[in-house]
């Protein structure tokens, strides 16, 4: 007479082994879904949490401080994003915002336009990028971390050159009222930075060129057979990145009245750091500009609090370094579970 107990059939075997798939990608899914929403999650918390620490946090003049200055990196982190979704870096940010401030500045010196003001830092930005990207498709460079490095050292010699070693004081007032003017508590500064973020979105979910950054960053060889003009894509993607500093330029000069070879230092960190915490991956191909905005959110939140808190100014580079590594750390973890789930789909499907 037989055991009353299950015996295992080749039926019931490979039943057993599909529920157990299929618990483990539904497992790996809402992993994936908890990392994706985690900055998000953590900024929140984080400014909960800072509600408490200090009674100044949530104050409207505080948060309306925490935008200005958050501005120009979300601004500039916004191109930074571009670049990385490309599986590139633009190193260069920080040294072209500055040039193109003290661009401004001269130009202002020379003439009353606003127009031309605004233009000649944009542009002076835009240039900047075109050299990166020109040299680092056209030279056959293999990664963009030599051009970008090459040009952070060329244009801050410019920007000291051009500028004598100190800052040019003047700018129109129209640039002074977007850089640190507010319209009902609202810092100017946020208009500009909405409105990027409106062309960005739309040129990124209707435009063709929106699919090629993203195929060209993904799978750089597939988007090569396919047709995909991806010399001109790279290109593009470092002028934006360059017209974002100059614009960043335009807030930061607006701000302080001044174009100075000394804005920009580190900003190269802030922005690679904010499209990072925010959740894109330096494998490319992957992230919406929400993570930059957020990221760069982050760090402005951060920084804001250690201020409110009396930190040391030294103790808070250690502290941004280390959110860095912990997105970085999650960024791998994030691609793991995503090789996880591809396989566990793939032995579902056999």
């Amino acid at each position: 007479m037989m055991n009353a107990k299950t015996i295992a059939t080749p039926e019931t075997g490979a039943s057993g082994s599909r529920h157990r798939t299929g618990s483990s990608s539904a497992l790996v899914r809402t992993g994936l879904k908890l990392l994706s929403a985690g900055p998000v999650v953590i900024l929140i918390a984080l400014i909960i949490l800072l509600s408490f620490l200090s009674p100044y946090f949530l104050t409207g003049r505080n948060l309306s401080n925490i935008l200005s200055q958050t501005a120009v990196i979300a601004l500039v982190a916004m191109g930074q994003h571009i670049v990385i979704l490309t599986r590139g870096i633009d190193l260069s940010v920080g040294s072209n915002l500055a040039l193109a401030s003290v661009v401004g500045a001269l130009v202002y010196q020379g003439t009353d336009s606003t127009v031309l003001v605004i233009l000649a830092m944009i542009l002076s930005g835009g240039l900047v990028g075109a050299v990166n990207g020109l040299v680092y498709v056209y030279g056959r460079l293999p990664h963009p971390f030599i051009i970008t490095l090459a040009t952070l050292s060329i244009a801050k010699g410019l920007a000291l050159e051009l500028s004598n070693g100190r800052a040019i004081q003047g700018m129109p007032e129209f640039v002074r009222a977007v850089g640190g003017g507010s319209v009902y508590g609202i810092p100017g500064s946020l208009f500009v930075v909405t409105g990027v973020v409106v062309v960005l979105l739309v040129i990124a979910k209707t435009m063709v060129w929106g699919r090629w950054i993203y195929a060209v960053g993904g799978r750089p060889e597939a988007a090569l057979q396919m047709g995909i003009p991806v010399k001109s894509v790279l290109i593009s993607a470092y002028v934006i990145s360059g017209l974002c500093a100059g614009l960043g330029a335009v807030l930061l000069a607006g701000r302080t009245d001044a174009g100075s070879p000394l804005f920009g230092n580190l900003l190269e960190l802030d922005t690679i750091a904010a499209v990072i915490i925010g959740g894109a991956s330096f494998l490319g191909g992957r992230g919406h500009i929400g993570h930059a905005l957020v990221g760069a959110i982050m760090i402005g939140v951060i920084r804001n609090a250690l201020n409110l808190l009396n930190v040391d100014i030294f103790f808070q580079l250690i502290v941004i370094g280390v959110v860095i590594v912990i997105a970085v750390e999650a960024d791998v973890l994030r691609n793991h579970l995503e090789g996880r789930m591809r396989t566990l789909q793939a032995v579902g499907k056999s």
